[in-house]
């Protein structure tokens, strides 16, 4: 592609070759592996493959380069960037890329790994690569064994000849990095696992200096050893070098503003372990595989207790989401004491009103409404302009239709997509909808029971009930089981409401699903509020669902106007049962009554 003509990236580019700015500095310079190269080869005999392995690298320092997974360094390789990932499978952190060297390989040196750069500018403005981190232990005895045993007549034996991405049990980790300026940069961590379980992975972005202070030479020409600090109270790294000069590097939080959710800080030097390799003494207290010690081993000294050293990580742990991309729905989590977090996933998926909750949590505001409430007003812009990532995903705006130089914001955990997903079960028949409401458990579940086990007890089974609970637990109480409950129901159609106000009368869903009738939001909500009122009022033969099939409430004129209120309702049959005066939920069925009258007289009826 030939470099542009205009626009932004055209400016750097002259500003870059008129000497105004430097935009070559910073960019993708870090090697992917310097161990096993000449250039880290001090060996008598020449045997330069053999000199540095990749086992070594982890605790030796380099000399005269450094490397690291998906990196990022200045023009001269003296403060670096680079991605480290631990899926707690493998024996050692994955902070470079894996091969086999000359002497390994049955054709010679080559990498073992799949990884891809997806994207560049010619100043590197923008940058954005991938690699795909396997969940389960990564193969590296395998890789080096059985191409030792191939012959150079066989073909190489590659890492997806192994089964390691089998049943796409792997993660995809993106990583992109933006230039605002030539030294300030942004860098962007994005990681999604595409198998159809739940997995865990450690994330540690990972800042170092190269080591050119423990050799004889001082070939960057430095008086003083460059240092990353962090001090009291600040949620920035500083990061100083004799020639580089000053820089600080944002810490963000796991929840992004809030200061309480921050990533532990590990601090260590970047200096050889020569106990571990060579079995001295150390010349620092803090060596450079102490992440590994620190993490894998539980070694808690191996780190810097005092804030500061010349390499740092911050150490994320993230559970993955309970939102299910490949079904569209939200799924229980089951959080173990010893902090494990795993889906309730099997052949079946468990889908209930839990996974609809995530609706309820939705908001609409108006940015003329917001113009009355300044300090509100001031921190929602503050909380815009510095999250990009994290929360700032489930705020969505648009231009109001209220005020034309005003905007809507739509503040929610599903986003669009995922909004027209989840209402395709919810609104579907053989699911949640119901001729009197909307089931808290999916009718699915009356063929497909969900059966699962916790370390080796008797098998669970979680059925679609309707009715009353067939197991006492909790007291017996069915509400979570299939019935229809009133408070569940009164929330999901308030939200839906509210999603109207924000989507409007173009945004459309199938209702009910399969039905090929088109209904907005707000028909929709009204869509249930009509089947909830069914509950109570009479039908065609002059029954009341909620009273059953008792022959007093139905027939006789003393009993049939005495109305219940139910704590659940059958989820077919619309039956009042459990506790018969519920009102602290039930009586917000008066709301649905009086809406659809309102309703009925704006449309001439009464």
């Amino acid at each position: 592609m030939p470099p542009p003509t205009h626009g932004a990236e055209y400016e750097r580019l002259c500003d870059f070759r008129n000497k105004k700015k430097d935009w070559s500095q910073w960019g993708p310079y870090l090697a992917e592996r310097q161990w096993g190269t000449i250039r880290e080869d001090y060996s008598d005999d020449g045997e330069t493959w053999d000199y540095f392995t990749h086992d070594q690298a982890r605790s030796r320092a380099y000399r005269w380069g450094e490397d690291g997974l998906l990196g990022f360094c200045d023009k001269r390789c003296r403060l670096c960037f680079a991605v480290v990932l631990w899926n707690a499978k493998d024996s050692i952190l994955k902070e470079r890329l894996f091969g086999l060297t000359g002497n390994e390989g049955n054709h010679g040196e080559d990498v073992k790994e799949q990884y891809f750069y997806l994207d560049s500018t010619p100043t590197h403005s923008y940058m954005k690569s991938l690699y795909k981190y396997p969940q389960q232990a990564f193969p590296y005895k395998q890789l080096v064994e059985e191409n030792k045993r191939r012959t150079k007549e066989n073909g190489e034996f590659e890492i997806l000849d192994t089964e390691i991405f089998d049943n796409n049990e792997y993660f995809d980790v993106f990583v992109e990095y933006a230039k605002k300026d030539a030294d300030d940069i942004l860098i962007r961590i994005t990681i999604e696992n595409r198998a159809n379980k739940a997995a865990n992975i450690h994330l540690l972005p990972t800042l170092f200096f190269r080591n050119s202070w423990s050799w004889k030479a001082n070939h960057d020409d430095i008086d003083t050893r460059p240092k990353i600090e962090r001090r009291d109270g600040e949620n920035i790294l500083r990061l100083e070098h004799e020639k580089l000069g000053l820089y600080a590097f944002d810490i963000n939080s796991l929840d992004d503003d809030n200061d309480d959710q921050l990533p532990e800080i590990l601090f260590t030097e970047n200096e050889t372990n020569f106990k571990k390799l060579y079995d001295s003494e150390n010349e620092s207290a803090y060596v450079k595989d102490a992440f590994h010690e620190y993490l894998i081993d539980g070694k808690k000294d191996a780190v810097n207790p005092t804030c500061q050293g010349t390499k740092t990580a911050l150490h994320y742990k993230f559970n993955v989401e309970v939102w299910d991309d490949e079904d569209g729905f939200y799924y229980d989590q089951v959080k173990y004491a010893n902090g494990d977090v795993k889906h309730l996933k099997g052949k079946l998926l468990v889908r209930s009103f839990v996974g609809l909750i995530p609706l309820l949590a939705v908001s609409v505001i108006e940015s003329q409404r917001m113009d009355m409430l300044p300090g509100f007003k001031k921190r929602f812009q503050h909380f815009l302009r510095h999250n990009n990532n994290g929360p700032r995903q489930h705020i969505l705006e648009k231009e109001s239709t209220k005020n034309k130089n005003g905007l809507t914001y739509l503040l929610t955990i599903p986003n669009e997509e995922q909004l027209r997903r989840i209402l395709k079960y919810l609104l579907d028949e053989n699911e949640f909808l119901s001729e009197y409401g909307l089931r808290s458990l999916s009718k699915y579940h009356e063929k497909h029971p969900f059966t699962f086990s916790f370390d080796g007890e008797d098998e669970q089974e979680v059925l679609y009930v309707p009715a009353e609970s067939l197991c006492g637990m909790y007291g017996g109480n069915s509400n979570w089981r299939g019935p229809i409950w009133l408070c569940i129901n009164y929330l999901l159609v308030e939200a839906l409401e509210r999603y109207h106000r924000y989507y409007g009368d173009s945004w459309k869903v199938e209702c009910p699903t399969r039905s090929g009738q088109m209904m907005t939001l707000l028909e929709v909500s009204r869509e249930i509020t009509r089947r909830l009122t069914k509950l109570f009022l009479r039908d065609d033969q002059g029954r009341r669902p909620c009273h059953g099939d008792d022959h007093r409430f139905q027939k006789d004129p003393h009993w049939r106007d005495l109305l219940l209120f139910h704590e659940y309702f059958h989820g077919d049959s619309g039956q009042g049962l459990g506790a018969s005066h519920q009102t602290g939920w039930t009586a917000l069925i008066i709301r649905h009554i009086e809406d659809m009258a309102k309703l009925r007289i704006e449309n001439g009826h009464r």
